[in-house]
C-alpha cells in the first residue's frame, strides 16, 4: 500500500468524534420519576442501616484486636517469667548448686530417667 491508498482509507472511515445524540450513556437531564422522594428516603434509610452495620463491624473488630493484644501480652509476661527462672537456674548451676524444680524439669523432658527402687 502506498501513501495515497492510506489517505483514501482514512478519509472513508467515519469520524469517531461525531456521536449520535441518542447513543449517550448516563443520566438524561429532565427525566425524573414521580416517586423520587420515596426513592431518596429509601436510599437514605439504606445508607443509615449500612452505616450502623459498619460501626458494629468496626466495634467487633476492635474488640477482637484488643483481646488478641491482651492474650499476647499475657504470653509475653509468662515467657519473661520463664526466662527469669532459667537465668536464676543458670546462676545456681554455675555456682554448683541444683536449683529447686530443676530435677523435675529434667525428668519431665526425659533427660534423666527416674530410678525405680525394688
Amino acid at each position: 500500500m502506498d501513501c495515497e491508498d492510506m489517505q483514501m482509507i482514512i478519509s472513508e472511515e467515519p469520524n469517531l468524534s461525531e456521536r449520535k445524540e441518542g447513543g449517550k450513556r448516563g443520566r438524561k437531564p429532565g427525566r425524573k420519576a414521580s416517586n423520587e422522594k420515596i426513592d431518596i428516603r429509601a436510599k437514605l434509610e439504606r445508607s443509615r442501616q449500612s452505616a450502623r452495620e459498619c460501626r458494629a463491624r468496626k466495634k467487633l473488630r476492635y474488640q477482637y484486636l484488643e483481646e488478641l493484644v491482651a492474650d499476647r501480652e499475657k504470653a509475653v509476661f509468662a515467657l519473661r517469667a520463664e526466662l527469669e527462672r532459667y537465668r536464676l537456674w543458670n546462676s545456681e548451676l554455675s555456682e554448683g548448686r541444683i536449683p529447686n524444680g530443676f530435677q523435675q524439669l529434667l525428668e519431665e523432658t526425659g533427660f534423666v530417667k527416674q530410678e525405680i527402687i525394688v
